[in-house]
């Protein structure tokens, strides 16, 4: 597989435009905090740009405090929901499968029934057949 066909399966996978749609939310809240900071600017002006200078930080502080505990409790939750959905399907193949294994057995069991031939009678008739007439042996003189 060429470099090329390698980057344009990943430029269009699900994990690819998850990372650009986190990446979209990110950039929306940023534009948000811009907004809300330039609005604060004029009256609080000096407090605004100490909480602009420790925000990294802070910022960097939540995500490695935070973000291994959410990702784990999502890791989990996400596992337990695919597990439940592979049992899922699991059990509802089982039904499909056993479904028409009945419905092919019955139906074997009905053809072979039809297919069976009648008893034989004790006694045998022969088949009946035409008596043909025998020519008269010419008699001795």
């Amino acid at each position: 597989m060429t470099l090329t066909d390698q980057i344009k399966k990943i430029a269009e996978s699900k994990p690819f435009y998850a990372v650009a749609g986190a990446g979209g939310v990110a950039v929306d809240n940023l534009r948000t905090l811009r907004h809300r900071l330039r609005k604060q600017l004029g009256a609080r002006r000096v407090e605004v740009r100490e909480t602009a200078k420790e925000l990294p930080g802070k910022a960097r502080e939540t995500v490695v405090k935070s973000l291994p505990a959410r990702v784990r409790k999502y890791a989990d939750t996400t596992a337990t929901q695919a597990s439940r959905l592979y049992d899922d399907l699991a059990v509802r193949g089982r039904k499909m499968v056993t479904s028409v294994s009945h419905e092919a057995a019955q139906e074997l069991r009905e053809v072979s029934e039809t297919a069976k031939p009648e008893p034989a009678s004790k006694e045998r008739k022969a088949p009946a057949t035409k008596a043909t007439p025998r020519a008269k042996k010419p008699t001795r003189a």
